[in-house]
């Protein structure tokens, strides 16, 4: 019995790694390269100016949960973040350098940085560090960022689609963290807080991710 268990494993594994496989030879594919200059710039003032981000920069405090994961409570005035995860609370003072946090500060810094930039990336385009390119897209037009420092994995690149009026229908991603470049998450479900636009669902072929809970004040 116990043999027949781990053949079946065995094989289960092996589908799993030859589906995988397959996908990534599917849906991988190079970073495109883009041009910077004026067509960029533009692009990126259009779908700032679609989601008003002056409003986003007036909110004060933004409340979420990230796949029902892990909860955050975020005063963006003050600069720091209340993290929650199973039983785990972790506060962090933002202002302080991330190679000052212990490792459970860390680990909730990473969370933060991640799921975050799942809610807010779109007003983050013209951070400091980031490179903005113009790619023509059969699907519409794109703005490719790269953002050459901050964050936990500098160096990651998303190409947004941004449609006629401005707003991001999807991005394609190369990160470190990903194995597979070029995958696409959608954003949708877009909701008005504020006068600012958030997207709380992004679909993509493998898995979904979702944000409830969003409050901002």
């Amino acid at each position: 019995m116990i043999k027949k268990i781990l053949k079946f494993f065995g094989w289960l594994l092996l589908i799993v790694i030859v589906v995988g496989f397959l996908a990534y030879l599917i849906i991988n594919e190079p970073r495109p390269t883009g041009t910077q200059g004026d067509r960029a710039e533009m692009l990126a003032d259009e779908m700032l100016n679609s989601l008003n981000k002056k409003a986003y920069d007036s909110i004060e405090y933004i409340e979420f949960t990230f796949l029902g994961l892990h909860s955050f409570q975020w005063n963006k005035k003050a600069n720091n973040v209340t993290v929650r995860w199973d039983d785990n609370e972790v506060y962090l003072d933002l202002n302080q350098k991330p190679e000052d946090y212990t490792m459970q500060e860390f680990k909730a810094y990473k969370y933060f940085v991640n799921d975050s930039f799942w809610l807010v990336a779109p007003f983050k385009v013209r951070d400091q560090g980031v490179v903005r390119s113009f790619v023509n897209l059969k699907e519409g037009r794109g703005l490719l960022v790269t953002y050459t420092i901050g964050g936990v994995t500098p160096g990651d690149t998303y190409l947004w689609i941004v449609d006629d009026m401005g707003f991001p229908t999807a991005w394609k991603l190369w990160t470190s963290n990903v194995p597979v470049g070029g995958l696409k998450f959608t954003w949708g479900n877009w909701i008005r807080l504020q006068d600012a636009f958030f997207s709380t669902l992004h679909q993509s072929i493998i898995l979904d991710l979702d944000i409830t809970n969003l409050k901002v004040d």
